[in-house]
């Protein structure tokens, strides 16, 4: 068994040159978190609520079993979720790679040659012609990081890593927010299809009776041509829902993944009561936002690559070493007498380059500040995206509040308007404005509760997530 006896010169040089190696801070300036001035909290919030924090499975607080299993099987099977978890895959990988490089790499060599030498030349062949070499050895080499090159390309290489987590983040939270605004547009055609079945029941209703007041003289053929006109109009009303529905469900079997996905209508006309946000958002949840993490690693990883490009103005020194045996007989490769080494030690100091280096510090340097200013775009967007939700939410609220009021009005004119018909007081054309009228206001209401969903998905969306209080 073969052992590498280290003199004592050598202890004496290699301990204080590991000392110094780990002594020295590497070249560039530690990363340290923008201050980008931002507001405690939004503008439309009273107050600041500590408490608050971020829930990533928001679309729960809806509360709707369907939408949940949507999700689900979203998360599972989506391409672009693929595509993005295999990013992480390979940028990980990558990650790996380079933080090998910080260690000695160890190879193990090994040749055998049959060589035969000219017996005409000038020297005498001593030994048999041809002749047998083997050789087998053990070699090392290892980057002294002087000035943290290789930490620097570490620190990087890890903020990558993290930024694919956080674009995988990023894609997560637009898929579901793209589900829910399709699941909730989905049921809110639903629920005018079943408006407009009640509506159609109604006029159909009421064109059996004008025809009836039509044969006892009562009613006029005017009355008669009006009311099939409503029936009609209310007939191509749900054939274009029918085929939105029907488009709609198409994009949530894509983003689902499920082309075979079905999702039985809504029998009533409810929806949903969306979740209300808490009073005062404090303004530090935009951090749980994943493109604002993404941002922040990608800034990370630019900090670190201008110490790299620095570290490459300095000279680069490396330590090669190599232990093995070589033979004329393979049976002797291992014996004693057999024994060869080497030790190395390799610099490499760039004089010259025509600014070469130096551009390249430049460079890293410029693509710092871009990813900087992308950083501070990124959370400045964020901030004003979260603002517009909030006052989307609050206007949409009371806009469903008026229609609420307003539907209520019109079916009392509605019922009024029929009765005051039947007694004969009053001109079909006054029933059929009434039943327009009624179902324009709850249209309206419908839609009015789907723009406060969407509101309430668009917030989430702009949160990274959905509130949840603190225990």
């Amino acid at each position: 068994m073969m052992a590498i006896q280290v003199s004592r010169a050598a202890q004496i040089f290699v301990a204080p040159l590991l000392l110094l190696i780990s002594a020295c801070a590497p070249l560039g300036l530690d990363y340290q978190r923008p201050n980008v001035a931002l507001p405690s909290a939004y503008y439309q919030s009273d107050a600041v609520a500590a408490s608050t924090v971020v829930s990533a499975s928001w679309w729960t607080l809806y509360q709707d079993a369907t939408l949940n299993d949507l999700i689900r099987q979203a998360l599972q099977n989506n391409a672009d979720i693929k595509q993005a978890v295999a990013r992480i895959e390979e940028v990980e990988a990558a990650a790996r790679e380079i933080g090998a490089e910080t260690f000695p790499s160890l190879n193990l060599d090994g040749r055998a040659t049959r060589t035969r030498v000219t017996e005409s030349g000038p020297f005498p062949v001593f030994g048999e012609n041809p002749r047998n070499n083997f050789n087998a050895q053990i070699g090392t080499s290892f980057e002294l990081d002087f000035w943290g090159k290789l930490r620097r390309a570490k620190e990087s290489a890890r903020a990558q890593a993290l930024a694919s987590h956080y674009a995988k983040a990023t894609v997560d939270l637009s898929l579901t927010g793209m589900i829910a605004q399709q699941y909730w547009f989905l049921r809110s055609l639903d629920a005018q299809t079943a408006i407009a079945l009640a509506s159609l029941k109604t006029r159909e209703a009421s064109l059996t009776l004008t025809r009836r007041r039509l044969e006892g003289g009562v009613a006029s053929g005017l009355d008669l041509h009006q009311a099939e006109a409503a029936s009609a109009s209310l007939k191509a009303q749900l054939a274009e829902l029918g085929k939105l529905r029907a488009q709609t469900l198409h994009q949530l079997a894509s983003l689902s993944g499920n082309l075979e996905l079905s999702i039985p209508a809504l029998a009533n006309t409810g929806l949903s009561l969306p979740p209300t946000p808490p009073v005062g958002l404090p303004s530090s949840l935009l951090e749980a936002r994943p493109d604002v993490r993404l941002a922040e690693q990608q800034l990370i990883s630019a900090n670190a690559n201008i110490g790299v490009a620095k570290a490459a103005l300095y000279p680069s020194i490396s330590l090669t070493a190599a232990l093995g045996g070589e033979s004329l007989a393979l049976s002797d490769v291992l014996k004693a007498s057999s024994r060869i080494w080497t030790g190395g030690l390799n610099l490499n100091l760039p004089i010259f380059d025509s600014g070469k280096r130096g551009a390249q510090v430049d460079q890293a340097s410029a693509q710092q500040k871009q990813v900087l200013a992308n950083y501070q775009r990124v959370i400045q967007t964020a901030f004003t995206e979260v603002n517009d939700a909030l006052v989307a939410v609050r206007q949409n609220a009371e806009r469903e509040s008026a229609l609420s009021d307003s539907q209520v009005a019109a079916k009392k004119a509605l019922d009024i308007a029929m009765h005051r018909y039947q007694s004969g007081y009053s001109a079909y054309l006054d029933v059929l404005d009434a039943q327009r009228v009624y179902h324009a206001a709850e249209l309206s209401f419908v839609q009015a509760r789907e723009a406060r969903l969407q509101a309430t998905v668009a917030l989430f969306k702009a949160l990274g997530g959905g509130w949840q209080a603190a225990n």
